[in-house]
């Protein structure tokens, strides 16, 4: 088999800080593709616990694509922390109970649907993505960027709230990368194209 196997856990020989992320996910609402890694500066478990608000209840999903690449202390906010933002009072009064259960009756919180990452993505040291936002292939998120909108292909971001600082590749360019979707290749034909892969010319 060329490339490494997208099912072991600790590609690093020696290395427990960075996993293939699938191979240790448990919630069923977090999809992650072959590849797509995470390096944590303690523990790799730290994963799921930085996917915060994320209730069974709410049913969002989090899926992220193939070959991504997520350092520590990357957070995600789900949509089980949103509030009333269009009410007299954003206080969740009906999960006190004590008379204050029905407070949500005939009304929802609002939702943003899932967080979607595509593929190919970077994510810097304690980036934080907001609920319902979606990542554009080749994207990069700068260290420290909270991402509230969504981020388009080949952009790289940065700040709070973050901007885009520049575009990666010409449009034409990205147009062509788009089209090509390389992740989705062979892995065969993936490890004989890594020179252009590792290359500046599209």
């Amino acid at each position: 088999m060329q490339g490494p196997n997208p099912s072991t856990i600790f590609p690093l020989a020696n290395y427990d800080r960075l996993c293939f992320l699938k191979n240790i996910i448990k919630n069923p609402n977090i999809i992650v593709g072959d590849y797509t890694y995470y390096d944590d500066f303690e523990d790799v478990q730290n994963f799921e616990k930085n996917v915060k608000y994320h209730f069974d209840f709410v049913g969002d999903q989090l899926i992220i694509g193939k070959f991504c690449m997520i350092a520590s202390d990357v957070t995600f906010i789900m949509n089980g922390a949103n509030h009333l933002t269009e009410a007299i009072s954003t206080y969740p009064f009906a999960i006190f109970g004590h008379g204050w259960e029905n407070a949500m009756e005939g009304k929802t919180y609002p939702t943003k649907g899932n967080t979607v990452i595509g593929n190919d993505v970077w994510i810097g040291h304690r980036a934080t993505i907001m609920p319902g936002v979606a990542v554009g292939d080749g994207a990069i998120i700068a260290t420290n960027a909270t991402v509230t909108k969504d981020v388009p292909a080949y952009a790289v971001v940065g700040g709070n709230p973050a901007k885009v600082i520049k575009m990666r590749f010409p449009e034409d360019d990205i147009a062509r990368l788009l089209e090509l979707q390389w992740w989705d290749w062979p892995l065969e034909k993936i490890t004989d194209n890594l020179g252009w892969l590792t290359g500046k010319e599209v």
